[in-house]
């Protein structure tokens, strides 16, 4: 099904409409064994960011209420999304993207833990660092600037920029655990801090 709709999708956008521009393309890295992070304020950036990386697949954390419809919870899986407790995160929310990245395959997650707009000192979750530490996996920052409502995919312009990946598996040795997941933390959020503004400019300037 994910290979299908991302396909469908792919050709809606970035051909047929031309909605999509995607900058720094070059930090993708070549092995899809990577955490994939972005800026959060509408639904739009799922699938914008998925696209990006196309034919990459995405496997997104998702908060658990969303499965709690059978159909619909059958329907996020085929799509690769994968529940969470956002409310009691405990060691079993870490198993499964763990796991995926060890499988070579790429987990999207969004640091902020919820749709709110993007601002210098936005507050990150530690989520996709503490995951990336564990799988001893890059994370990929990006940001998004575009339409917030879902018409918006076709007849809007959206930018996603990514920039270099953070490399988590050649911290110095003598770095507890707890200072290794603060230095990815604020570096995660200066580097996301940057490409917003980058394509704030940008865009301002156009």
């Amino acid at each position: 099904m994910y290979k299908f709709i991302s396909g469908l999708l792919n050709i809606i956008i970035t051909k047929l409409s031309k909605s999509l521009e995607v900058q720094g393309k070059e930090n993708i890295p070549q092995l899809h064994r990577y955490v994939v992070t972005c800026t959060h304020e509408s639904y739009n950036e799922v699938i914008m960011l998925a696209t990006a990386i196309y034919p990459n697949q995405t496997h997104y954390m998702a908060k658990k209420e969303l499965f709690n419809n059978k159909w619909f919870g059958k329907f996020l899986t085929s799509l690769n999304a994968f529940p969470v407790d956002r409310e009691n995160p405990g060691p079993s929310t870490l198993k499964k993207p763990v796991k995926l990245l060890k499988e070579n395959k790429t987990v999207g997650i969004f640091p902020t833990g919820h749709r709110m707009k993007y601002d210098e000192g936005s507050p990150m979750k530690r989520g996709a660092v503490t995951i990336a530490l564990m799988a001893q996996a890059p994370i990929l920052p990006a940001a998004y600037v575009g339409p917030k409502e879902i018409k918006g995919l076709v007849t809007g312009k959206a930018i996603v920029k990514f920039g270099e990946p953070i490399e988590t598996k050649h911290l110095p040795k003598n770095m507890k655990r707890n200072e290794k997941l603060e230095y990815l933390t604020k570096e995660l959020e200066s580097r996301t801090t940057q490409l917003q503004n980058e394509l704030n400019d940008y865009v301002n300037h156009k």
